[in-house]
């Protein structure tokens, strides 16, 4: 077992900072807002453990959106052991879940999660790991949000490790796609990592700063372009765009989507599961956008991701 804390103080630790990071993201949200903030709602699972759903909506700037945690675990049951492909007794579950779905169709719906996970057999850890990342779902492009989000995690991703973003980067292009929909991917991405387990070369302090530092990121990365861009006013076309690509939005999380199926099949609380779907959405036949249109910009990206920022610069 890698040096540092125990299991125990490590699982200690880990919660502390997802309660932080929740209530320094909330801060943050409410403050550009100006006018909502949260409620927040404690649930307890009959299986075991619990979490905090904090929701705002109908605000200057967010239509609604959520920042949840939970800490939970249980008995590792076929279901799981099927839809997951684990083996164990038991398992433990921590981390954050956000989504936010600002009212103004030029400002960005943005997706961030953390988590950290144990699994048991015969009352011994047998297998943990991290996952998490940002990533950024605009309904018109502009450039330079897209190099500035990537950038901002880029620089936290350096701190660490320089192959961490360009390896990163491509999996969250490669994890948030509608693959029904001839691979069309459902924004522009960010970063996205699963299942690293600790080593002596990365240990648990490793993933703890990590998470920490990538976590943190999310204000400097996504509150200066909601700032920038929620003054812009809009039409009822530009509304009826973002509700398409809402419901893009709705088909991932429903189809493909790994925290909310394992979610659903642990058991979990719906309400805070489903606070990830946007308010309003379209659902129209064979929807496309005219060619050449702002729009269609946006598709297009969608359908062949960018490297936001230059080749040359990656890993440097």
């Amino acid at each position: 077992m890698p040096e540092g804390p125990t299991i125990k103080e490590f699982r200690e630790q880990w919660i502390e900072f997802i309660h932080e990071l929740q209530d320094k993201i909330c801060e943050a949200l409410e403050k550009v807002d100006g006018k909502a903030k949260f409620m927040e709602e404690k649930w307890e699972r009959a299986e075991g453990g619990g979490g905090k759903t904090r929701v705002i909506a109908n605000g200057n700037v967010f239509e609604k959106g959520g920042v949840n945690t939970s800490v939970v675990f249980g008995e590792v049951t076929d279901v799981m052991r099927k839809q997951l492909k684990i083996e164990g007794d038991e398992w433990f579950a921590c981390g954050l879940s956000l989504v936010i779905h600002p009212s103004n169709p030029f400002v960005p719906t943005v997706h961030c999660n953390y988590r950290y996970f144990e699994l048991y057999k015969n009352k011994e850890v047998v297998d943990r790991w991290f996952g998490g990342g940002t990533d950024l779902t605009p309904y018109y492009l502009f450039e330079e949000d897209a190099i500035h989000f990537h950038q901002t995690y880029k620089d936290a991703c350096d701190k660490f490790d320089k192959t961490f973003y360009p390896l990163f980067k491509t999996e969250c292009d490669d994890y948030f796609v509608n693959t029904h929909r001839n691979n069309e991917r459902r924004g522009i991405g960010g970063i996205f990592y699963d299942h690293q387990k600790p080593n002596k070369e990365r240990d648990l302090d490793f993933w703890m700063d990590f998470s920490n530092e990538c976590g943190y990121a999310f204000i400097d990365a996504y509150i200066p372009i909601v700032e920038k861009r929620n003054a812009a006013s809009f039409t009822k076309e530009n509304k009826h765009w973002q509700e398409i690509r809402r419901g893009r939005y709705v088909e991932f999380n429903l189809v493909h989507d790994r925290g909310t199926i394992f979610g659903l099949k642990t058991n979990g609380r719906t309400e805070s599961i489903l606070m990830s779907l946007p308010p309003t959405v379209r659902f129209e036949y064979n929807y496309q956008p005219e060619k050449g249109t702002e729009e269609d910009k946006l598709l297009q990206v969608c359908l062949e991701p960018r490297q936001w920022i230059e080749i040359s610069d990656l890993g440097n």
